[in-house]
């Protein structure tokens, strides 16, 4: 999808994408909720602003590409801000579209990447809490420490596991006999 007015610059971009055998599509100034249909998203920076767009900045869900024309500094801010993973210049040629297909999905897929790792991160670190509580009830049990965490590694491996999975496990299996301690 190529979201820039009607120009001599669409026509060559469109005149490329289909030699290499892929649908075009070219709107503006609306962008319709199909652009997550789309396999790329090319957006002509001189003219584009926030509200075109169903996503916050940095948050594109198809790699999309920069068609920059002027390099005023409001403008490569707004692109940098937007976090498109691959650029072409204005005006556009008979070529270039190629490498900055490939250059928008490798960089785009390294960003979904390193988002589901930060995300993956965040909850393990949100569990690290449960780790130590049980730790904690495993080392109640007459065991150090450092035996008592083996022990949940060893859980967790026989469990097939994660190792947060296991702590929930257990934590969750000791508020369950405290339960039916209190209530028995």
């Amino acid at each position: 999808m190529i979201l820039h007015r009607p120009h001599a610059n669409v026509t060559a971009l469109s005149r490329q994408l289909e030699a290499i055998g892929l649908e075009v599509e070219c709107k503006w100034p609306e962008l319709p909720a199909t652009v997550r249909a789309a396999d790329y998203l090319f957006i002509d920076v001189d003219t584009a602003y926030d509200d075109q767009f169903p996503w916050a900045a940095g948050e594109a869900p198809l790699p999309t590409i920069a068609l920059i024309g002027s390099e005023a500094p409001g403008r490569i801010e707004w692109l940098m801000n937007f976090g498109v993973d691959a650029q072409m210049l204005k005006p556009i040629g008979a070529n270039g579209v190629y490498s900055a297909l490939l250059i928008a999905r490798a960089t785009f897929d390294a960003r979904i990447g390193l988002a589901n790792e930060i995300d993956s991160l965040r909850r393990r670190l949100g569990q690290r809490q449960t780790v130590v509580q049980a730790v904690a009830t495993l080392a109640a049990r007459g065991k150090t420490e450092d035996q008592a965490y083996e022990q949940l590694r060893g859980l967790a491996m026989a469990w097939r596991v994660s190792f947060e999975e296991a702590a929930d496990r257990i934590v969750a299996s000791v508020k369950t006999t405290k339960k039916e301690t209190d209530h028995g």
